[in-house]
């Protein structure tokens, strides 16, 4: 597993130019139309409020937050996207600070504070995880008590590293008509497999793919509760960036999800 753990990382700091080129400022189609929407309702960040960005990447959720107001304490464990999350937060530097940080080493969660945060987010992240136990473990020590994690995910059971595009023409009560789908060959167990989120990125990164129902026992063992959940896909006149790439054409078919998952609390 820490085998693992640093061929990701070096391959997220090989690919960290690509990507924060792909992101900018104002992030891609999953981020603006199926996740922020989402994780902003999820976590109603107020003025002072102190949230922790998980896997924050080029700081695009970071910078969201802190422009609402909020004072935001961001990581991820790959130097270069840090770098390029810095340069990117100039006019919002006195709310936000940044660190080069694991989330899969629990000593190092630790040392972010304890008790010290209204909320957390990870956004797009935790299937690039080797392991996710350490986070979910340490997020209770880390939340205020009824704290709140917000998270997004590609939908593990129709967005996992195993999916097909296809597209048919099939016969429909006497109509020709054109159908896209989605073929899936793995869920069930967890496996974890390289792939290219970006075509043009130079090194492949490593898809670390779970059954949702992983995600939620996670939570519930580390004692939280489910109190949010959206399944999201693009609107039918959402565009295609490639001819099977995710947009409209696949209206019905949920590429994300986003949830919330709340500390129980003890009063």
């Amino acid at each position: 597993m820490k085998n693992l753990n640093k061929i990701a990382q070096d391959a997220w700091d090989a690919n960290a130019q690509v990507w924060d080129s792909k992101m900018g400022d104002e992030g891609n189609d999953f981020f603006n139309i199926l996740c922020w929407p989402v994780l902003a309702s999820l976590l109603d960040p107020k003025p002072g409020s102190h949230i922790l960005d998980v896997a924050c990447g080029n700081g695009l959720t970071t910078r969201r937050l802190a422009s609402l107001g909020a004072t935001v304490t961001a990581f991820d464990f790959s130097p270069n996207l840090i770098e390029y999350a810095k340069k990117r937060t100039a006019a919002l530097s006195s709310r936000i600070t940044y660190h080069v940080l694991d989330a899969t080493n629990e000593s190092q969660l630790l040392s972010l504070g304890e008790a010290k945060y209204d909320s957390a987010l990870s956004n797009m992240a935790l299937f690039d995880m080797a392991d996710i136990e350490p986070l979910f473990k340490t997020l209770p020590k880390l939340l205020k008590p009824g704290g709140t994690f917000a998270f997004s995910i590609t939908h593990p059971c129709f967005n996992n590293a195993s999916c097909a595009h296809v597209v048919e023409e099939i016969d429909n009560n006497g109509e020709i008509k054109t159908q896209y789908a989605v073929k899936i060959s793995r869920y069930m167990n967890a496996y974890h497999q390289f792939g290219l989120g970006l075509r043009n990125q130079p090194k492949p990164q490593v898809y670390f793919e779970r059954p949702l129902q992983y995600y939620l026992n996670l939570a519930f063992q580390n004692g939280f509760v489910l109190d949010g959940f959206e399944e999201r896909a693009f609107p039918p006149d959402a565009p295609q960036t490639t001819p099977l790439g995710w947009g409209g054409k696949f209206s019905e078919i949920p590429a994300a999800v986003v949830a919330r998952v709340r500390l129980i609390s003890n009063d």
